[in-house]
């Protein structure tokens, strides 16, 4: 018998963008262009393009999870509107939207929460269960892949200085998203990537834990020696795909608008 995981095209009809989502899209474009003509408030349009942009890359994030569940047997995100990339539909907006932008505003540390409820008895195997779990990290890595090739392309060469250092500080959260989101920490989808592979005892031992470990290490991040570690080999994977720390940085400058 063919399965969900053959047939990826008979599952795109139950794919719907809502209109909250449309609207996001709508932000990220208007603010981009305002921006890159160099019109108006640009501390303003820079805060709206990466905003929305990050915004944008959590509901692809969730939605990657929800769809590749979807392949591997769990239909029961159809109808909870994991498809239709709502972030009203998600289980848990507050760890998945409010507390990421939070991070993001406070230190420019992107996390992404996990909040698409995967009913992982209804997947076959581990393999599918692991692909589930790494569909999230693997959006935010093509996304950046696709944000260095612009970079790298010369695309931005005639767009004005405050578009460019927004661009390039979307790229650097979206490569410090895929490295944190593939670290092997119980909560995060690197942890879930392996998990099946497991011991049960050692997955039962861990799980009262698991909600608190992502919390406590970006905890960690903000205190200055290993914040100082991190970004300093954030800038070197940065420098390593041409990606430049001080665009990223005077983006996050620009960003930040209050200050």
């Amino acid at each position: 018998m063919t399965d969900a995981w053959t047939r990826p095209g008979s599952q795109l009809r139950h794919v719907r963008p809502a209109p909250l989502f449309l609207a996001l899209v709508l932000v990220f474009v208007i603010s981009g262009v305002t921006a890159w003509r160099g019109d108006g408030e640009q501390r303003m349009a820079v805060f709206l393009f990466v905003m929305t942009g990050w915004l944008i890359s959590l509901c692809l994030h969730e939605f990657s999870h929800a769809f590749t569940a979807l392949r591997a047997g769990d239909t029961s995100v159809i109808g909870k509107g994991y498809l239709t990339l709502d972030p009203i539909k998600y289980s848990d907006p507050l760890f998945t939207f409010i507390i990421p932008a939070v991070f993001v505003l406070m230190g420019g540390i992107p996390l992404s929460g996990g909040a698409v409820y995967i009913e992982r008895g209804r997947i076959r195997g581990r393999v599918q269960n692991s692909l589930v779990s790494a569909a999230g990290p693997l959006t935010n890595v093509a996304l950046a892949a696709v944000c260095i090739t612009v970079i790298n392309s010369g695309a931005l060469d005639n767009a004005s200085a405050a578009f460019h250092a927004a661009f390039v500080f979307f790229t650097q959260l979206q490569i410090i998203a895929s490295i944190l989101n593939l670290l092997p920490v119980p909560g995060l989808d690197g942890f879930g990537i392996i998990e099946p592979w497991l011991s049960y005892d050692f997955r039962r031992a861990i799980a009262p834990y698991a909600p608190f470990a992502p919390l406590l290490l970006f905890g960690l991040l903000f205190t200055p020696e290993i914040n100082n570690w991190f970004f300093d080999r954030v800038d070197s994977v940065c420098e390593a795909f041409n990606v430049s720390p001080a665009w990223a940085s005077l983006g996050y400058h620009l960003f930040q608008f209050w200050k």
